[in-house]
C-alpha cells in the first residue's frame, strides 16, 4: 500500500486556475473530505476520466469553488488513483486547498514524486522520466521535439535493441557451454567478432549523439569575438532584441562578458559578447580579454566578426591563431560601407563568411541556419533517440568499454565464457541506462532536479 501524497501542480503565482494533485491508495478518501460536488454525488463513486463541479472545504470552512477531475488506477499518470482539484489561481487560496488536503490525510509530495511513482509503477522508463524534466525546462523548438521523442521512448527503444543483441550473444554462449552435446551451434571466433563489432559500432554512434543532445538540451554556447569596433555589441543587441551591450565608437567599451540567452530558428543560443582582442595597457581591459579567452576555450561555436570596411590587422591575425580547432562562423560586418577587406583571406581559413550589416537585423535568420548547418543540428533525427545527460552518457561509456573488452578477449583467443563475462557487464550498463536495473540512489539523484508537483 502506497502513501497518499499531494502537491500544488501549477506555478506558485497568480493565474486563472491552480491545480492540487493527490495520488495514492487513499486519494479518493482525501478528495471526498475536501471537495463536495454540488450534485451531491459521492466522490468515491466517480468513474475514471470524469470531472465534477463543486465546492472546496477545509473542515466546515468553504475555501473556493472549482472542478474535481479523477483518474482510477492503473489508468493515470502515476498508475495510482489520482484526484486533481482545480481552484481559482490565487496564491493564498491554493495554499489553503493544499493544507486542507494535508489535514485530510495526505502527505506532502517530494520533488518529482508523481513522475517517480509513474516510473516505479511501470508507466515509463527512467529515460522517459528524465525527458519529462527536459520537457518542462525546454526553451526552443528543437528541444521540444527531442524531449517529446525521448518521452515517447526513443532512447529506451534504442537501448532495448542493443540489449536484445547482447542477450542473444550471452544466451548462445551459455547454451554452447552448458549443452555441448545437444547440437548447439558452435560459438566461433568469427561469429563473436561479427556480432560484438556490430554492437560496438552502435554504442559508438549513440555516444557520438551526446554533444548534439547536450547543445540542444542546455543551449549552444556561442562566443562573439573580434577586434574592437567590428560590431560585436551591435550584433549582440540585434540578436537579443534589447540593448544588452554598450555600443560606442570608442575602442575597448566592452570590458566584461555580456551574456544573453536567445532563441534563434528553434535553437537556444547562450550568447557571450566578449571584449575586443587587442594589446592594451589598461588593466581592466586586460582582465576582459582574459575572460574572453576562457569563454573562447569552452564555446561550442564562435562568431568571429571582421570589419569589412578595414583590411586585416595584427589583432585579426592574433584571432586567427586563437581559433584553431574551433567551430567558427566568420562574419564580415559593415556591408553598408565601402569594402576594404579581402574576404578571400577569411574564406581560406574558415569557409565562406556571412556578409552582413549588423544595423539590419534580418541577418539573424541566416545566422541561425548557418549555426545549425555547422553544428549539424539540422541532421539530427529526433525520433532516433540520443544521450541527453551525463548519467546516460556514463552508462553508455561503461557499456562500450565492456564491449571493447569482450572484443579484445576474442582477438586474444580467450574462451567464450571469458567473453561472456564482459557481455554481461555491457548488458548491466544498458539496463542501468534504461532503468531496468538501477539503484535507489541513482533514481533519487535523477529526481532531485524535478519540481514539486511533477
Amino acid at each position: 500500500m502506497s502513501d497518499t501524497v499531494c502537491a500544488i501542480a501549477t506555478p506558485a503565482a497568480v493565474g486563472g486556475i491552480s491545480v492540487v494533485r493527490i495520488s495514492g491508495d487513499n486519494a479518493f478518501d482525501v478528495a471526498e473530505k475536501v471537495f463536495r460536488p454540488v450534485s451531491g454525488r459521492a466522490v468515491s463513486a466517480m468513474k475514471g476520466y470524469t470531472a465534477v463541479y463543486g465546492r472546496i472545504f477545509d473542515g466546515e470552512t468553504q475555501l473556493d469553488d472549482g472542478v474535481l477531475l479523477v483518474f482510477r488506477a492503473p489508468h493515470s499518470y502515476t498508475g495510482e488513483d489520482v484526484c486533481e482539484i482545480s481552484c481559482h489561481g490565487g496564491i493564498y487560496v491554493t495554499r489553503r486547498v493544499m493544507t486542507a488536503c494535508l489535514k485530510a490525510g495526505a502527505l506532502a509530495a517530494g520533488a518529482g514524486e508523481f513522475t517517480k511513482r509513474a516510473l516505479l509503477n511501470g508507466k515509463m522508463s527512467l529515460t522517459q522520466a528524465e525527458a519529462v524534466a527536459d520537457l518542462i525546462s525546454t526553451q526552443g523548438e528543437q528541444m521540444l521535439a527531442c524531449s517529446n521523442s525521448q518521452r515517447e521512448g526513443a532512447l529506451f527503444r534504442r537501448a532495448e535493441k542493443i540489449a536484445d543483441k547482447l542477450t542473444a550473444i550471452s544466451a548462445q554462449i551459455s547454451a554452447w557451454i552448458d549443452y555441448p552435446d545437444d547440437d548447439t551451434p558452435e560459438v566461433t571466433e568469427e561469429w563473436l567478432k561479427e556480432r560484438i563489432s556490430e554492437i560496438d559500432g552502435q554504442l559508438s554512434d549513440l555516444l557520438a549523439s551526446y554533444d548534439t543532445g547536450r547543445m540542444i538540451r542546455e543551449g549552444i554556447s556561442c562566443a562573439i569575438v573580434g577586434k574592437p569596433n567590428v560590431g560585436k555589441s551591435t550584433i549582440m543587441n540585434a540578436l537579443s532584441g534589447t540593448p544588452r551591450s554598450i555600443v560606442s565608437s570608442t575602442a575597448g567599451t566592452t570590458r566584461d562578458i555580456v551574456e544573453e540567452t536567445v532563441n534563434l530558428n528553434g535553437a537556444v543560443l547562450l550568447l557571450s559578447d566578449c571584449a575586443g582582442i587587442r594589446e592594451t595597457e589598461d588593466e581592466v581591459e586586460k582582465i576582459g580579454v582574459e575572460l574572453m579567452l576562457k569563454k573562447l576555450e569552452n564555446a561550442d561555436v564562435v562568431l568571429a566578426v571582421f570589419d569589412g570596411s578595414r583590411g586585416l590587422e595584427s589583432d585579426d591575425e592574433r584571432l586567427f591563431s586563437l581559433l584553431q580547432n574551433k567551430t567558427v562562423i566568420p562574419i564580415v560586418n559593415k556591408s553598408d560601407l565601402d569594402r576594404a577587406l579581402d574576404v578571400s583571406q577569411i574564406e581560406r581559413r574558415f569557409g565562406k563568411p556571412l556578409v552582413i550589416s549588423a544595423k539590419d537585423a534580418d541577418f539573424a535568420e541566416r545566422l541561425g541556419d548557418e549555426i545549425s548547418s555547422r553544428l549539424e543540428l539540422d541532421k539530427l533525427d529526433t525520433s532516433a533517440g540520443f544521450i541527453a545527460n551525463e548519467r546516460q552518457r556514463g552508462c553508455v561509456i561503461k557499456a562500450e568499454s565492456a564491449v571493447k573488452d569482450a572484443l579484445s578477449a576474442v582477438n586474444a583467443g580467450f574462451t567464450p565464457d571469458v567473453v561472456g563475462v564482459q557481455i554481461e557487464n555491457a548488458l548491466d550498463a544498458i539496463f542501468e541506462l534504461s532503468g531496468k536495473s538501477v539503484s535507489d540512489e541513482v533514481i533519487s539523484e535523477v529526481f532531485k532536479r524535478f519540481c514539486v508537483g511533477k
